[in-house]
């Protein structure tokens, strides 16, 4: 799962309601330099930046958290305590590491009143507004999933009161996003959490990934090994005919580097990919299979960098906006000085295929080769997800972005569709150890001939 500016906060934190504060100037600063106060449009964020270090604040309507820090490792460059490194710039923009696009800074005089004026962190009643005003004020989703969170809040903020314990408010906060069934969202108690996939789907382990490996090997490989890449995140084998296939199981872990930064795990995908598009294999391929069907998402920006290895032109991703930003497209570019295959691309999917594995899906509709999608539709969560810190020290992750296509929707909730719909992972095919998806893509490859 991709994560916002920083993870999840674990230390106990502190709200400041906005009433009757005196606004905190912020220290002067040269308009070219990135010191001062920032906010981050749509992110319900401010950042604070002066003296070799980044301080995040989460805002909200009815308050402001005080939430992790970054230190600089380069002009404009803060790395976080996970590894994200976030690039400031000047002009007004934020980058961050494995993230796709960059996100709008505005300047600020001055951090909000709110950060300035620490209250008590233990009523449950104003972790309830909080966690309640997060989802107000950035969840994109509630009117395509019918759900109406103002009736939400009437209906659980009578059950809150001074009394109530924290096992009460974690089932509390856990019904209430119940319905949304997002993937994205998740509510944390220390080791404790709380999330739903869309109904009728599953969520992935490491048991069932081993497991579909080996059904790929003898239902679809006649046994023979696959090539492992990146801890065995990314697989390939060459099929006959001249086509290839290529099994990529999420967009993270493939470093064994403790905190897993991009860089590593940049440096590990290239290595597989460079082994995998040799010069040779390149130019004879005559068909790609791609093999997303057990997906757990990880960094968009590993997604697009693959996606540049697919084509041979420059075109655009997709638009990432939030409630209060304009689209942003995100370019796919091809990669420079190592070869390149343009040619057609079967790409299975699943409810299995989660976040990058979905925004690297959407990656490739608008792709200049062909491409056709088999199997089922994929689960339907592509946003970046927004770490909410709550008074008390529970926290909440939630989606705040939409990932439009050209024409400008959506297929969050739903997921991405197949072009043709076959069985994926069903009892009967593991039993027969049959491959619908697998051997329909070999049919479609072998009509098509390479660009």
């Amino acid at each position: 799962m991709r994560q916002g500016i920083f993870k999840a906060a674990t230390a106990l934190v502190t709200l400041a309601l906005a009433g009757g504060a005196v606004a905190v100037p912020a220290a002067a600063a040269p308009r070219h330099s990135v010191d001062g106060v920032w906010r981050v449009n749509g992110y319900g964020t401010v950042l604070s930046i002066a003296h070799g270090r980044l301080q995040e604040y989460q805002t909200t309507a009815v308050g402001c958290i005080e939430g992790e820090s970054a230190k600089q490792t380069a002009p404009g460059v803060y790395e976080s305590g996970d590894g994200t490194l976030l690039t400031v710039r000047a002009s007004g923009t934020l980058r961050l590491s494995g993230s796709a696009g960059y996100r709008e800074l505005r300047r600020l005089g001055r951090l909000p009143a709110a950060c300035a004026q620490p209250v008590s962190d233990d009523d449950p009643v104003t972790a309830f507004d909080v966690f309640w005003q997060s989802f107000e004020e950035n969840y994109p989703f509630f009117a395509a999933k019918g759900i109406d969170w103002h009736a939400v809040r009437d209906t659980f903020r009578p059950k809150v009161h001074v009394g109530t314990t924290r096992d009460e408010l974690f089932t509390l906060f856990s019904e209430m996003v119940t319905p949304l069934y997002d993937a994205h969202v998740t509510v944390f108690d220390g080791e404790r959490r709380f999330s739903r996939v869309r109904p009728g789907t599953a969520v992935i382990g490491g048991a069932l990934d081993t497991e579909v490996k080996d059904y790929i090997v003898r239902s679809d490989l006649g046994g023979e090994p696959l090539r492992e890449f990146a801890n065995g995140r990314i697989s390939y084998a060459d099929l006959p005919g001249g086509q290839g296939y290529l099994r990529i199981s999420g967009f993270a872990g493939y470093s064994s580097e403790e905190g897993h930064a991009y860089a590593a795990e940049l440096a590990e995908l290239d290595k597989a990919l460079d082994a995998v598009f040799t010069a040779e294999r390149t130019a004879a391929l005559t068909g790609l299979v791609i093999d997303l069907r057990i997906n757990g998402g990880g960094s968009d920006a590993l997604g697009l960098h693959l996606a540049g290895r697919l084509t041979d032109s420059s075109y655009t991703a997709y638009r990432k906006r939030t409630r209060y930003t304009r689209p942003q497209p995100v370019p796919v570019k091809p990669a420079h000085g190592v070869p390149r295959y343009g040619g057609p691309v079967a790409v299975l999917t699943a409810a299995t295929t989660f976040s990058a594995g979905e925004t690297f899906t959407q990656a490739l509709i608008d792709r200049p080769g062909r491409t056709v999608r088999i199997g089922e539709n994929t689960q339907g969560v592509f946003s970046d997800v927004l770490d909410r810190t709550l008074p008390g020290g529970m926290a909440v992750w939630l989606p705040n972005e939409e990932f439009l296509t050209r024409r400008g929707g959506s297929f969050d909730g739903a997921g991405i569709p197949p072009h043709v719909r076959t069985p994926v992972f069903t009892e009967e095919e593991f039993a027969t150890d049959h491959d619908s998806a697998f051997d329909a893509a070999v049919a479609v490859l072998r009509e098509q001939k390479p660009a």
